[in-house]
């Protein structure tokens, strides 16, 4: 018997004592074991008799190769791998979209101040992330207006895991807030917002970021084609409108991006980054929303696929007030933002 035989029925061997010994007690997992089983099996039959394995020589057509054997089974072997890889991505999204509900709902039932709910839930409502943004939110929240058209205007700030006093601010300014333990992204921030909105029955929602970069009085501009009934969202654009001076290398990626996820939705956009967005909750609630950060885009590719009726109004966006900017450098925002871009086309 060949080296390669005897080392093929050693790992064999090997895999099938760990399995065992490994999953006997708590760790007990059917679906984990079997598999450990049927890859020693594979392996253990291969080992003792190489022919079992000319049906995928064969079927590959590599017999006439001089090691085709050997490719036949690399080829499995790498596509069974990558199936297995593929079913455990799959368990880990699945459970990952479940900590998102539980950790969303808990934060859900817990805003505060929660005697007050009912007085400073409005018919719109801004929904404001943010992760350590006080000095911002200080500048922020007193400019926010408190009718649109006779309508009131009520503020939830989702505080992100802040480290500083972002959660007093808020309740200083007669917000309601939202708070996650720990720093989980913009995108799950938002979520965390539209969730309690549609919770209440909210009609109209505004999503603008903690850093004073939109002016709060463009918000009637936003709200004004959703209260007409003219569309379901509506995005805030830069483009259409203007803003204070920015790199060139992210203006183009700006008109870059827009230019993609316009020919990936059918839906003209010319700022598919902006954070600034007005939309009917009702709509806001049947996308399946799961990225946590670089959620933009995924809310454009989904309103589109769902059928919402999607439009842009100008607005200015300012450079940021204090602090820094946690975007990361334009390539790694570049890169990030397309796999999210992707993922979200293809769901």
């Amino acid at each position: 018997m060949s080296v390669i035989r005897l080392l093929g029925l050693l790992v064999a061997s090997g895999i099938l004592v760990f399995a065992f010994f490994y999953f006997r007690g708590h760790r007990w997992s059917r679906e984990t074991f079997l598999i450990c089983a049927l890859v020693a099996s594979a392996l253990f039959l291969v080992s003792l008799v190489p022919e079992s394995a000319d049906i995928f020589r064969d079927l590959l057509k590599l017999g006439d190769f001089e090691y085709g054997r050997l490719l036949a089974l690399l080829i499995i072997s790498n596509g069974a791998l990558l199936l297995l890889v593929l079913h455990e991505r799959a368990k880990l999204d699945s459970l990952k979209h479940l900590i998102d509900r539980s950790l969303r709902g808990a934060a859900i039932d817990a805003v505060m101040p929660q005697d007050e709910i009912a007085t400073r839930l409005k018919r719109i409502m801004v929904i404001i992330p943010a992760l350590n943004e006080a000095d911002n939110l200080s500048v922020l929240l007193p400019r926010i207006p408190a009718q649109i058209g006779g309508i009131e205007l009520g503020v939830l700030v989702v505080d992100d895991g802040s480290t500083d006093a972002t959660q007093s601010v808020a309740l200083e300014h007669g917000c309601l807030v939202a708070r996650t333990p720990i720093n989980r992204g913009q995108g799950a921030a938002s979520r965390v917002g539209y969730g309690f909105l549609a919770r209440h029955g909210v009609f109209i929602g505004v999503t603008m970021d903690a850093d004073n970069q939109h002016e709060p009085s463009e918000i009637a501009t936003l709200v004004e084609p959703v209260l007409a009934g003219r569309l379901d969202l509506v995005i805030g654009s830069r483009i259409l409108g203007n803003a204070d001076r920015d790199s060139t290398v992210r203006s183009l990626g700006v008109f870059a991006f827009s230019r993609l996820v316009s020919l990936l939705t059918g839906v003209h956009i010319t700022d598919c980054s902006s954070g600034f967005k007005a939309f009917k909750i009702e709509q806001m609630t049947k996308l399946d929303l799961r990225e946590d950060q670089f959620q933009s885009s995924e809310v454009l590719i989904s309103a589109a696929k769902k059928g919402l009726r999607i439009g842009e109004v100008p607005i200015h966006v300012r450079r940021r007030g204090f602090g820094q900017s946690r975007k990361g450098t334009n390539f790694v925002y570049g890169l990030f933002w397309l796999r999210t871009a992707a993922k979200s086309w293809w769901r």
